[in-house]
């Protein structure tokens, strides 16, 4: 039994929104509906409907999606710099997109002997 059907509604579309105007329930005429849940920060981190389908997403502080996975098993992680431009992105495909920066490696003389294979000096 939906929630209309509970409250005897009888005008469509129903809508129930929170404290903050986030619509939180939404069924139309047909017995179609979805539920949504908000974080702190008005955010959407989940939603599902009548017809099985749902997704979450996961925020950081900036408010950059950082995670998202559905109910057909497919999934999104990304990373953002403070700047809130994205720096990593991977997904359920198999495509990455790495511009993380990279930062030079720092080797001791032993470490870079061992990984030439031999002595060497080091040029000014």
């Amino acid at each position: 039994m939906t929630i209309s059907e509970q409250l005897k509604v009888t005008e469509f579309p129903f809508r129930i929104k929170d404290s903050r105007s986030n619509e939180i329930y939404f069924e139309n005429s047909n017995k179609y509906w979805i539920k949504n849940e908000f974080d702190s920060r008005d955010n959407l981190t989940y939603s599902e409907d009548s017809k099985k389908f749902w997704y979450k997403q996961k925020f950081d502080l900036n408010n950059c999606e950082i995670h998202y996975e559905d109910s057909n098993k497919y999934w999104v992680k990304r990373e953002f710099d403070s700047r809130g431009n994205m720096t990593y992105f991977e997904n359920s495909y198999g495509i990455i997109e790495d511009n993380r920066p990279k930062s030079i490696p720092e080797y001791t003389m032993e470490e870079l002997t061992k990984m030439l294979g031999k002595e060497f000096k080091i040029k000014k």
